[in-house]
């Protein structure tokens, strides 16, 4: 008897493979491109699924060594949705949060601007650290003290 391989049987297995090691990368970018793992192990699940009906229809056409594999790429893609499904979920939340607490940041900066009043702010001529006048206006003094009068006395002539 002729045997040959499922459909989905190389393929779904590698994009279960690919979508884990994926989903696992983007951990690192806080989700942002756990989408696209979440697509691929999709697309693996529904191709083993397809496969496996087909093996239901007609077992005496197929191995069973090719069975067991469409099997296991079909766990390995239910993983992969749960996981990428969890780090889409917490990508989300992430966004909601930041994206509230920035807009309620600029909400605020928008109800105060109509309290803002431009005269209130920092005029350097009021500044008493940097204020020019009083450099000009202190009378400025020579130096008192004569050369000569620091001198010692010479006492033996020398």
């Amino acid at each position: 008897m002729n045997y040959s391989k499922l459909p989905a049987d190389p393929s779904s297995l590698v994009l279960g493979i690919v979508a884990l090691v994926l989903g696992f990368a983007g951990c690192c970018c806080y989700g942002v491109f756990a989408i696209i793992p979440l697509i691929i192990a999709v697309i693996g699940l529904v191709s083993a699924n397809r496969s496996l009906k087909e093996f239901g229809n007609n077992p005496e056409a197929y191995t069973q060594q090719t069975r067991s594999n469409v099997s296991t790429a079909r766990v390995l893609n239910i993983i992969a949705i749960v996981f990428n499904g969890i780090i889409v979920l917490m990508f989300i939340g992430a966004l909601i949060f930041y994206g509230t607490m920035w807009s309620t940041g600029v909400f605020d900066e928008f109800k105060n601007f109509d309290n803002y009043n431009i005269e209130e702010t920092y005029e350097y001529e009021n500044d008493s650290i940097f204020s020019d006048t009083e450099y000009y206006e202190s009378e400025t003094t020579l130096d008192s003290i004569e050369v000569e009068d620091l001198a010692e006395p010479i006492e033996n002539g020398e």
